[in-house]
């Protein structure tokens, strides 16, 4: 029954492609017929995706909170009084992600292999196999009792994340379209800023228990038993690819499939075009994607592991530190999900992230030159604000624009893997010895948020070289497609002549 409805669709779209028939417009019923279907998918995929986010981040980010409930105390070295080996125990999670040669060139170590790899396997499996993992070594953070065991629980806790993150993007493309991926990053972004929020409140119930084992393990078990439990429901209710999974009917599906073909195509189930690698390696503007990403994750590693030791250089105690945490992460959510969604309505992906990093730059901007304890804190909140909102942009915009899933599945972990050098920077620029002002670390960070703004610009807005520009002249070359019309990417992936970037 599937591969004859998969053949019906894959009839359709040749046709089209011939111009044999033409893609109708949506009417009414259809539209009805759709909304229901994302309604559907949103029910079952979101809540999945989300909570397996919220809960990467908390395994991730915890170290911010575990340091100040003592987990120097086992760093040796006089427990750790300039802080290097905790920025070493923080930056080993992203040497999972990328290392760097001594001629300072990236080499993608995890995750390039990892979600091309994922590609030929069930989705639900893909993902519950990697939530295991690092739930696993999440749990066993708590068994370290010197430096080399916690570094070689963080190195092994990356390896497993190497293959989620990235593949995220690339499953919610075979469901959403271009329209609805924005807002469906946000949900699954702003995660991250929940987990930060979520985690300053158990890390402040946690560090008042009176327990047999120290606050800082109680931490880790607290927030890695559930990701384990997780990747079983994740085994169980997380759909498979549109043409394959049983969680929708045979019209659902052959309307998925439709949809998945919208302004480019999707392959037919577990397969890589080797020479859409080989594209995606080539694009240039994947690495200026990738310069974006640097600057900030640079800065999203920075307040991941330092955010609660920031706070206390504001003249707040350790257990209240943890909690004035939370209002900055809450914040970020919410900015967050209001871009993504105007972004969505304005199908514009540069010019809100270069809004949103100019924010993240002021902030930066406060904390360098104002003294005052109030505006200082509020700064907290742009830089939390404009770090998130274009992490989850990008993503979006790189997920429809590469064209094909193969090079979805090579462009986006590259972009990721360059920006996980920046979060090894970002594990660094805080050492205790700069405290309380961290000048070095405010003004490395401010710079970059500033270099993402140029850099998107450049992707949304330059003649010559934009994504606008490139639109302009197949429109003039080529035409101007159909908005709904199926785009034949399987042999030139985004170059093909009737297909349109995102701006």
């Amino acid at each position: 029954m599937e591969s004859k409805q998969l053949r019906n669709s894959e009839e359709k779209f040749d046709a089209v492609q011939q111009g044999i028939i033409e893609e109708e417009p949506l009417s009414e019923e259809p539209k009805a017929e759709e909304r229901r279907l994302v309604f559907k998918l949103d029910k079952r995929i979101l809540p999945i995706t989300c909570l397996l986010y919220l809960f990467a981040y908390l395994d991730r980010s915890n170290l911010g909170n575990a340091r100040l409930m003592g987990l120097t105390s086992i760093l040796g070295k006089d427990n750790d009084p300039t802080g290097v080996l905790f920025d070493w125990v923080n930056s080993a999670f992203f040497f999972s992600y990328a290392s760097q040669t001594q001629l300072g060139l990236n080499i993608i170590v995890f995750q390039t292999p990892a979600v091309i790899s994922s590609k030929l396997f069930p989705p639900r499996i893909w993902m519950a196999c990697c939530t295991f993992g690092w739930g696993v070594c999440s749990t066993l953070m708590a068994t370290g009792f010197n430096f080399g065991g916690v570094v070689v629980a963080r190195v092994f806790l990356g390896f497993f994340e190497a293959g989620f993150g990235p593949g995220i993007p690339l499953y919610f493309s075979l469901f959403y379209t271009k329209e609805e991926m924005g807002l469906r990053m946000a949900y699954w972004f702003g995660f991250a800023a929940v987990a930060g929020a979520f985690g300053g409140l158990l890390a402040f119930g946690i560090s008042h228990i009176t327990a047999q084992i120290e606050n800082w393990r109680l931490l880790f078990i607290v927030e890695g038993i559930p990701t384990i439990i997780l990747s079983l429901i994740t085994l169980l209710l997380l759909p498979n690819r549109p043409e394959s999974t049983t969680y929708l009917t045979k019209h659902e599906r052959e309307l998925a499939i439709v949809r998945m073909n919208r302004g480019t195509s999707g392959d037919s189930g577990a397969m890589v075009q080797k020479k859409h690698i080989v594209m995606a390696f080539c694009d240039w503007r994947v690495y200026i994607a990738g310069v974006i990403y640097f600057g900030l994750n640079c800065s999203l590693a920075s307040i991941s592991a330092f955010l609660p030791t920031i706070v206390t250089s504001l003249d707040y105690s350790n257990a209240t530190a943890q909690l004035f945490t939370v209002p900055p992460y809450a914040v970020a959510a919410v900015v967050l999900v209001l871009f993504s969604f105007v972004s969505d309505r304005i199908q514009s992906r540069g010019i809100p992230m270069a809004i949103a990093s100019t924010i993240s730059a002021i902030g930066y901007l406060l904390l360098l030159v104002v003294k005052d304890n109030r505006v200082r804190y509020f700064s907290i909140f742009c830089l939390t604000s404009g770090t998130y909102t274009p992490i989850s942009l990008i993503l979006a915009w790189f997920a429809h624009n590469l064209g094909s899933e193969t090079k979805k599945a090579t462009g986006i972990p590259v972009l990721m893997a360059i920006g996980q050098c920046g979060s090894i920077l970002g594990s660094h620029i805080f050492p205790k010895t700069d405290g309380p002002l961290y000048i070095r670390g405010y003004a490395i960070c401010c710079a970059l948020a500033w270099l993402c703004v140029i850099c998107s610009l450049i992707l949304t807005a330059i003649p010559q070289i934009s994504y606008r520009w490139d639109n302009a002249e197949r429109n003039r070359l080529h035409g101007v497609p159909k908005p709904l019309s199926m785009v034949d990417t399987s042999e030139l992936a985004d170059k093909a002549p009737n297909f349109r970037y995102a701006v």
